[in-house]
């Protein structure tokens, strides 16, 4: 198909990206950068862990996006008598008529589109452990039987970054299945007197819903079909491998500073999120920019500080934007990237008439 057909898909694309994002500002004030990234993980098959303080909205932002689409949403509000089975379900025993029994599997609300996972540091690790298979096979094995989760599916999860008792911090196993790690931050002056306003006055105004199944599916479909450059790749690669202290091309902050780093898996959310925001500015080709503009989110939970670093008041935001300064960049080729041949049918979200 031709570059301009691509092009006018893209532009599709860019357009479908505002009006979902209109649509959550009617009840989301600011945050504009909060929500992109979690809507990059949601259209890249990508789950999202929003970390900020009590009331910022970090729930609303969870339970909106799911509210604006077709999807199937559940929320698991993670508590420490949370037991595994709570999240995946459980065998229970029927009497039949004939006065025999037998075991059905009743599903858990893990078996959803949308899974919010509410203060997901709450549970113990037994009950955090529960979610990995789904995260990562999106499957759920009970006794010996296998169920596969819906399409598309996610997890958003929400952590509190501020209240440490009675919290088990999350193993970096499970970490590492998140695609990016949000902070949410306090909203500045203008947007808070807004917040104040809308909510303490009426009701919020109904929200329509902008997206099903389907459309999300072919979303996801356009972003993995646009090219990526060498070049772009070679810079991916590099950032990752220069955040590992043992790594010949770590800086000497990296081996100062850091126990271990970030592991393939980054490299590829950089690429994963890079083609995301490129797609949603209506461009086919990743550009070193779009790998910088996800790198914090993607690296920042990826990347161990030791005890020196806590004393110089390091953390590991910090550490990633001394890479990206650190790391040059590649050599720029010379030919132009080619969007796809092989373009997906895609049905974008549709404007109000």
């Amino acid at each position: 198909m031709a570059k301009e057909s691509f092009e006018n898909l893209l532009a599709q694309f860019h357009r479908s990206k505002r009006l979902i994002l209109d649509e959550l500002a009617r009840h989301i004030v600011g945050q504009k950068r909060v929500v992109e990234q979690m809507l990059a993980a949601v259209l890249t098959r990508g789950h999202c862990l929003l970390v900020g303080v009590p009331g910022l909205a970090k729930t609303l932002m969870v339970s909106t996006l799911a509210r604006i689409t077709s999807l199937a949403f559940k929320r698991i509000q993670f508590t420490p008598d949370l037991m595994p089975s709570d999240i995946t379900g459980t065998n229970v025993i029927d009497e039949l008529p004939d006065g025999r029994r037998e075991f059905r599997f009743v599903k858990g609300p893990v078996f959803a589109n949308i899974v919010l996972a509410d203060e997901i540091n709450r549970a113990p690790p037994k009950t955090q452990a529960a979610m990995l298979q789904s995260m990562q096979e999106r499957e759920v094995t009970v006794g010996s039987e296998t169920y596969s989760l819906p399409n598309p599916f996610f997890v958003i999860a929400t952590q509190n970054p501020i209240e440490q008792e009675g919290t088990y911090p999350l193993p970096e196993a499970q970490l590492d299945r998140f695609m990016f790690n949000v902070w949410v931050d306090y909203p500045a002056l203008d947007e808070e007197q807004r917040i104040l306003s809308r909510t303490t006055f009426g009701e919020l105004p109904e929200l329509r819903t902008v997206l099903n199944d389907r459309q999300i599916l072919n979303m996801q479909k356009l972003i993995a079909a646009i090219p990526v450059t060498d070049y772009v790749v070679d810079y991916a690669a590099r950032l990752a491998r220069a955040s590992r202290p043992g790594d010949p091309s770590a800086p000497d902050f990296i081996r100062q500073y850091v126990d271990w780093g970030a592991g393939p898996r980054a490299g590829q959310f950089l690429i994963w999120g890079g083609k995301a925001f490129a797609a949603m500015d209506g461009r086919y080709s990743v550009s070193l920019d779009d790998i910088r503009n996800v790198a914090v989110p993607v690296m920042r939970h990826r990347i161990a500080c030791n005890f020196a670093a806590q004393a110089q008041g390091l953390d590991s935001v910090k550490i990633v934007q001394q890479l990206l300064e650190a790391i040059p960049e590649p050599k720029v080729p010379k030919y132009e990237p080619k969007p796809p041949e092989d373009i997906p049918v895609v049905e974008l979200a549709e404007e109000e008439d």
